[in-house]
């Protein structure tokens, strides 16, 4: 079945916060392979955020559609330098390492490339993820050797099981 991309409106935000949830926390998590549930609790996002991140004008929240189904999202974001960020890049469990999460990539990184003319694209990942921090070299992308802070106690971006909790930079030229 062919994917889908389009920007999520605020009708979106139910069926996009559960997958979002699903995707990175708690039990239904640990059925994929890119979860968070070993280091953080609590939620990923509410749909206060996400309805704050639909509502700015420098950020897109891409929806994987297979059909009726959602099945994955990815926000890009235009940064002040002109470069793209990407995030919250999100595979319902019951369908990863299905080459979802690359195709959603690519439409992510051609929509940078295309619609915000962004000559790169750069995202943070937990330092803890090794195996999705080598997914993403896989794909091109590269460690900048630049970390950020985890924003240990913020609860809205979920409850840390550890306090060593660190972003990695990594970026790939469009």
């Amino acid at each position: 079945m062919s994917l889908n991309l389009r920007p999520a409106t605020p009708d979106d935000i139910p069926a996009l916060h559960r997958l979002v949830e699903s995707a990175y926390r708690g039990e239904t998590a640990k059925k994929g392979w890119t979860h968070e549930a070993d280091l953080l609790g609590g939620q990923r996002t509410d749909a206060d955020g996400l309805a704050e991140i639909i509502a700015e004008p420098d950020k897109t929240l891409l929806l994987a559609l297979e059909g009726a189904a959602l099945v994955g999202c990815v926000l890009v974001a235009r940064q002040a330098d002109g470069s793209a960020y990407l995030g919250m890049l999100s595979v319902d469990p019951e369908r990863q390492a299905g080459g979802l999460g690359r195709r959603l990539m690519a439409g992510a990184e051609a929509f940078a490339a295309q619609t915000l003319k962004a000559p790169r694209m750069e995202m943070t990942v937990i330092r803890q993820r090794a195996e999705l921090i080598a997914w993403y070299e896989r794909r091109g992308y590269a460690l900048t050797g630049e970390t950020q802070p985890f924003p240990l106690n913020d609860e809205r971006f979920g409850l840390p099981k550890r306090r060593d909790l660190e972003f990695v930079v990594l970026t790939k030229a469009l």
